[in-house]
């Protein structure tokens, strides 16, 4: 017997999977971009996503992420209230003009990063935490942290993404971090939803989240704007409609309208692009397999899970699918044997492995059936039947 890999259609599956058209990629006018659907993991966007760029304000996340950290290690309370230094009033740009001398609540600090962009309150909670009480040493342990955290392309300088040589992260970093966020801290994570801040009655006008997408009612519940000149404007965003939820980071954009237009494109293009839907069930039968020896010729290939993917939402086709495995399989076979993986690839998005086992097991065929078997091989008779899945009704 000559084992040989062999691929099927999995014909059966053709009803709910070729109801996709070929689908045009979002064409973004972002220098990079990276758009995640973080319920299934799905990526839906890479441009330059991995090239390392100043992110601006973008990269007070890594400041929050560990301030957060902090709060739930008891490391810093809420109502404590720490130190302005000389250096933290210093700064200029997004601030909450805090006063060298001056003691500020944690939670005021962080819905003052949150909401008005605040780097001076960045560098009071740097200051905090810093091994060393600087906040170069904060920038430090920011990068040892991004890299504990798997941002691979992400160096740090200072706590608020004030322009520095060296200061620089990937949009796919970026939107991985806000995924941490969002996931490891939802209890703070409402604070990003807040439209408004006011920290200073005497700086009144000062209180308004510069989020272009919150209050659309498109889902959109974080997380932070950046803008400097050498960076352009740049947004990381979440929204989430029903079950799902999408993440992305956008940045190089020439103005603030560019940067509330496209990131609301993306929001709608990837919730209304884009559908969860379950392809098969656990333990239906999605194709068959030969068996060689067995007291049946062929065996059931089955999930062992329901199997749900984010696939493209628009009539058509754009999805195909097939299985593959090394056959025939020799009996006895075991029912939940491993045998095959079906591979799902639709157009435009990461193509999807799962693992497929016996349906049912097959016994070995008896002395004399195997016996002939055997002499047919010899004298060239047997034709390998190839594997067969039955149509679905409608399929091609």
């Amino acid at each position: 017997m000559i084992r040989r890999p062999r691929t099927l259609l999995a014909a059966g599956l053709a009803a709910l999977l070729l109801t996709s058209a070929p689908l045009a990629a979002f064409d973004t006018n972002a220098r990079a971009a990276f758009v995640l659907d973080e319920t299934t993991g799905t990526v839906l966007l890479s441009k330059n996503a991995d090239e390392p760029l100043p992110p601006a304000s973008m990269s007070k996340l890594m400041t929050l992420y560990i301030a957060f950290e902090a709060v739930r290690d008891g490391r810093l309370q809420m109502d404590e209230k720490l130190p302005v230094s000389a250096h933290a009033n210093s700064f200029g740009g997004s601030t909450l003009f805090l006063r060298e001398g001056e003691r500020v609540s944690v939670e005021d600090l962080l819905r003052g990063i949150i909401v008005l962009s605040g780097n001076d309150a960045c560098v009071v909670i740097a200051e905090a935490l810093s091994p060393d009480g600087t906040e170069a040493g904060f920038a430090q342990l920011m990068t040892q942290r991004a890299q504990q955290l798997g941002l691979t392309s992400s160096t740090f300088k200072n706590a608020s993404g004030w322009p520095a040589e060296g200061h620089l992260m990937s949009m796919r970093d970026l939107t991985l971090l806000a995924q941490r966020i969002i996931e490891d801290f939802p209890e703070f994570y409402e604070m990003f939803a807040e439209k408004e801040f006011l920290f200073d009655e005497e700086e009144a006008q000062n209180r308004y989240n510069r989020n272009p997408l919150l209050g659309l009612g498109i889902g959109a519940d974080g997380l932070k704007t950046g803008h400097t000149q050498e960076a352009g404007y740049g947004l990381v965003g979440s929204a989430k409609q029903g079950e799902r939820r999408v993440i992305f980071s956008i940045t190089g954009l020439d103005s603030t309208q560019a940067r509330a237009q496209e990131s609301e494109a993306i929001v709608n293009w990837a919730f209304r692009q884009f559908a969860e839907k379950t392809v098969t069930r656990a333990g239906a039968v999605i194709a068959e397999a030969d068996v060689w020896m067995g007291a049946q010729g062929k065996v059931g290939l089955a999930a062992k899970e329901d199997v749900t993917l984010l696939l493209p939402n628009t009539p058509g086709r754009g999805v195909t699918a097939e299985v593959v495995y090394t056959g025939p399989i020799e009996a006895p076979v075991t029912e939940g044997r491993q045998l095959a993986e079906l591979i799902i690839s639709p157009e435009g998005l990461p193509e999807h492995r799962i693992p497929l086992f016996a349906a049912s097991s097959v016994p070995a065929s008896g002395f004399v059936d195997r016996m002939m078997n055997v002499s047919q091989v010899l004298i060239g008779r047997l034709r390998p039947a190839s594997a067969e899945v039955a149509p679905a009704e409608g399929a091609m």
